[in-house]
């Protein structure tokens, strides 16, 4: 098991690995052994120093906005790559999703930018036998109210998965995804900072509690691993049942 999860030597990207769960992900991969690079949107690691639930000690920080596709394409590449995490994420509140700039905005971090990351490193995730992780959300799985374009892109990040799974497999890519349920990020604040809303959605979740983002990256790192060697296309939920209502 030990060996299994030994990623020494190997090199491991994070996109929106500067807080959060991509972080908590970025951390993790680090403490088995993998040189671990992370993409933000601030200037420097520094300009994370005072965030919660923000670690970038030992982490190779580069600044890429990835709503940006020139940004992608201009940024550091790598010859091999063994594993790719898109942690990119994005919400926008008071029904701003219904308006085309906000729906553009959503639909260009939670999904597009995926495909461009994807399109970027295919080479060098071929080159290393390497895997992709997509990390979409449980709101794949159920309305999303205010939220359209939200809910819409962590569908089509699902259905990405099970396409470039299908199209890569062949070149010794193994593609796969996460969708986390209740966290306490920056993008759940609205609902975490409101005692109401936070008991509202505890009653739904059958645990009876919010997730950890560690728990969502020792998902990652399953994925990752010789563990999950025969493991496809498949979004794994870590949602501690909230989906099962």
């Amino acid at each position: 098991m030990n060996d299994a999860l030994d990623f020494s030597g190997k090199q491991v990207l994070i996109v929106g690995g500067s807080s959060g769960i991509g972080n908590a992900m970025a951390q993790l991969f680090r403490t088995h052994g993998a040189e671990v690079h992370v993409w933000g949107t601030r200037a420097s690691a520094q300009d994370y120093a005072d965030e919660s639930g923000s670690d970038l000690s030992g982490l190779v920080y580069t600044q890429v906005d990835v709503s940006d596709p020139a940004q992608v394409e201009a940024a550091p590449g790598f010859e091999s790559l063994d594993v790719l995490v898109c942690c990119q994420g994005a919400v926008e509140y008071r029904r701003a999703e219904f308006d085309r700039n906000g729906w553009d905005r959503v639909l260009a971090i939670n999904l597009s930018s995926i495909m461009d990351c994807a399109r970027k490193f295919r080479s060098a995730l071929a080159e290393a036998s390497g895997c992709l992780i997509a990390v979409s959300s449980t709101a794949a799985f159920h309305a999303t109210l205010g939220n359209p374009a939200y809910g819409a892109s962590k569908a089509g990040a699902v259905a990405l998965v099970r396409n470039l799974a299908a199209a890569w497999a062949g070149e010794g890519i193994r593609v796969n995804g996460i969708a986390p349920g209740f966290v306490p990020t920056k993008m759940t604040q609205v609902t975490t900072g409101d005692p109401d809303r936070l008991e509202s959605a505890l009653t739904r979740i059958p645990l009876g509690r919010m997730g950890e983002p560690a728990e969502i990256a020792g998902a990652a790192l399953f994925l990752a691993s010789p563990l999950a060697s025969y493991v496809l296309g498949q979004t794994i939920i870590v949602d501690g049942g909230l989906t099962l209502n």
